[in-house]
């Protein structure tokens, strides 16, 4: 049997360590439960096709402390014809191939983003 390294620790710091622990393993469980139900919405959507404008592009940097590298997120909104609009995230290179102000046909599945024609100039 292995040793239990909590025996004869204060009961306040037992419990707070357990609390932590607590904590930690339910904050990643809600991750992966989020996770497998944003995955399983956006299968249960219909692929749509809709006449869009891009208004928006964001990024996200995150992580990179230290010596380890950063990462970065790239995110289009894009705005319908009925003035609905919703962001979806891209990859690096369909974000910088897109623009504010391009007008096309937007195609997408739930929050998965599928592809973007751009309407040819007149």
């Amino acid at each position: 049997m292995f040793p239990n390294p909590l025996v004869g620790a204060p009961a306040g710091f037992t419990f707070f360590f357990v609390l932590i622990f607590i904590i930690v393993i339910g904050g990643i469980v809600y991750s992966i439960v989020k996770g497998i139900g944003t995955w399983a919405q956006n299968n249960a959507s219909e692929v749509v096709t809709l006449q869009a404008r891009v208004v928006a592009k964001r990024t996200k940097v995150w992580g990179g402390s230290g010596e380890s590298s950063s990462s970065t997120s790239y995110y289009v909104t894009f705005e319908a014809e009925d003035g609905t609009r919703q962001e979806l995230p891209v990859n690096g290179r369909t974000y910088g191939m897109l623009a504010e102000g391009d007008v096309g046909a937007l195609t997408h599945q739930g929050t998965r983003y599928k592809g973007f024609v751009r309407n040819e100039l007149e």
